[in-house]
């Protein structure tokens, strides 16, 4: 399959949070067109098994291949953490995740203190970040402290993005981080960037947050720009939606996330 630099970057994602990642390329990237397919019908992944997961990203990677993108961004982190090898051998396309950017992002900007890590359940039980920290840290090593802060994620779904509330939770949370050293926290959740003000009053101004959807964009533009199929300058890009269920939730509460409304989401059929 050829591509070409006027085909667009596919991203999928379980639900609404990997919209963040969208933005991020957006801003990036402004020249570029985009297919999203939030997979709504069988959120959340994170309480799935690996084959589940790894089978419902492949089919949602086959959708959008046909549709002719030019490289993928799986923006799950659950997905990254387990369907990445799976994806990048099946497809003709590049495939970013957001844990690899998220965790190197990290090393760059941490000064020796630690990384702390934050994301769902799933995703700290799987251990891909702290995996993939280490490993990149080679002979050198990295102290890691991670924690999953499942409450994020309502918490952002339902806008409660400042307040009493979500500043309890991020105490409760992450009081401790600071104090043990960590100088870097990587929000391992495309979630968490939404309530990036209240994370980072909790772990004080001491503590750098590294936000996984910004360092995944400057990996995809660097990939576009060595495979010579970055966008022109002036070309006028579009950006189509696509999930899996009844698109009002998505719409309404998608337009948040991405920060700019969404006008219509299509609802597509992917089963098997």
């Amino acid at each position: 399959m050829r591509q070409a630099s006027h085909s667009p970057i596919g991203v999928f994602d379980s639900g609404v949070g990997g919209l963040t990642v969208l933005k991020a390329l957006m801003s990036h990237l402004p020249h570029e067109s985009t297919l999203y397919l939030g997979d709504t019908a069988r959120v959340p992944y994170g309480t799935k098994s690996g084959e589940v997961v790894t089978r419902y990203s492949l089919k949602n990677a086959e959708f959008l291949l046909e549709r002719g993108i030019k490289l993928l961004v799986v923006a799950c982190n659950t997905a990254s953490a387990v369907a990445l090898p799976a994806l990048s051998a099946a497809l003709p396309v590049p495939v970013v995740g957001v844990i690899a950017p998220g965790a190197r992002a990290a090393l760059r900007r941490t000064r020796g203190g630690g990384v702390g890590v934050i994301g769902t359940p799933g995703t700290i039980r799987s251990g891909a970040y702290q995996r993939e920290l280490e490993a990149a840290a080679g002979s050198e090593g990295v102290k890691v402290k991670a924690r999953a802060c499942p409450l994020f994620v309502p918490l952002a779904e339902e806008g409660w993005l400042g307040g009493d509330v979500p500043r309890l939770v991020a105490r409760e949370y992450l009081a401790d981080f600071a104090r043990s050293g960590v100088d870097t926290l990587v929000l391992g959740c495309t979630h968490y960037p939404l309530l990036k003000e209240v994370i980072a009053e909790a772990v004080g101004p001491q503590v750098s947050l590294v936000d996984s959807a910004e360092a995944t964009a400057e990996v995809v533009g660097a990939l576009l720009e060595e495979k010579q199929l970055l966008a022109a300058a002036g070309d006028a890009p579009t950006h189509h939606y696509f999930v899996t269920d009844v698109p009002e939730r998505f719409v309404e509460v998608g337009a948040r996330f991405l920060g700019r409304p969404i006008h219509s989401a299509e609802q597509v059929d992917l089963s098997f």
